[in-house]
């Protein structure tokens, strides 16, 4: 089976979900942006995308979800939400059909956040340097 050329009305509704994926978007929005109806919808975009719409969406979702656990200290609750998923129980279990893990169990692999924030080597240093103090630079000898 050849491959299909998505055409610019299902492009367009990819890149909706690409684009606002943290809202609560559905898969008739999409479709009412291609301009097709749903199911029609749903049947051309899984022959040019080789995935469900809903599938597309939702992997979106996780993706950035997942990059979320990485690079911050939310709450997992907040992440969820922020994706634009509503439900911790479905994030959860959603997330572990595609990790293999639950999100706490993704983030435990993953060096904390603040270990990434970059701190330059001049404040490393500044805050690091032992603190020796000579003859009146404590204040006392002055009068």
């Amino acid at each position: 089976m050849a491959p299909v050329t998505p055409g610019r009305h299902l492009l367009r509704a990819k890149d909706l979900a690409d684009a606002h994926y943290a809202e609560p978007l559905t898969v008739e929005d999409l479709a009412r942006a291609a301009g097709y109806s749903r199911a029609h919808f749903s049947q051309e975009f899984r022959r040019a995308f080789g995935q469900p719409p809903h599938v597309y969406l939702l992997t979106r979702r996780l993706e950035r979800a997942a990059a979320l656990l990485r690079a911050t200290d939310y709450p997992v609750l907040e992440i969820c939400l922020s994706v634009g998923l509503t439900s911790v129980g479905s994030f959860t279990t959603s997330f572990v059909r595609m990790y293999g893990r639950t999100p706490t169990q993704y983030r435990a692999a993953f060096p904390p956040a603040a270990r990434m924030v970059p701190v330059p080597w001049c404040v490393q240093r500044a805050y690091g340097r032992p603190r020796h103090r000579t003859f009146r630079e404590d204040g006392q000898g002055e009068g």
